[in-house]
């Protein structure tokens, strides 16, 4: 059983960039040979690529929610998000490329795929690599949370 948490976003547009500061703590304190734990800069079919083969795929990324405050940390699966876009006009929306993949019978899709989000509703693209102080905040909770589901796939096993 092989595990990939992917740390999503862009690091130097501050609040987008939640995913990879929270993969920089996570891989100090993962170890574990049977996990990897990485930094993702892309989404749709290109993130779709880097998780084919694994068992299980963790993903902690920038999310914007009606009814969310900035800063909070939440989980959710691939099938909680009703619509999805890419923030690339080249690209499909990651849910979507898992879509087609599984469509065209692709058999290496992770059996299950988690979304550790963390709010940023007010996410302006400035450019900077500093998180708001209250995503800021959020990071030791998603890095918690994340650990947690780290957890309970080595009681599955």
């Amino acid at each position: 059983m092989k595990i990939i948490v992917l740390g999503v976003g862009n690091p130097i547009l501050r609040d987008d960039g939640v995913g990879i500061h929270v993969i920089q703590q996570l891989k100090q304190q993962v170890n574990d040979p049977d996990v990897t734990v990485d930094e993702a800069l892309t989404g749709g079919m290109n993130l779709l690529d880097l998780i084919l083969g694994y068992d299980k795929a963790i993903l902690i990324d920038a999310i914007r929610i009606k009814n969310g405050e900035t800063g909070e940390v939440k989980r959710f699966s691939l099938n909680d998000f009703s619509s999805v876009h890419s923030c690339n006009p080249h690209d499909v929306s990651f849910k979507e490329a898992v879509q087609l993949a599984e469509k065209m019978g692709e058999k290496r899709i992770p059996d299950e795929i988690v979304v550790i989000g963390v709010v940023v509703n007010n996410m302006p693209y400035i450019f900077g690599d500093q998180l708001s102080p209250r995503v800021a905040e959020a990071v030791s909770k998603a890095v918690e949370m994340t650990l947690s589901e780290l957890r309970k796939w080595g009681e599955k096993t």
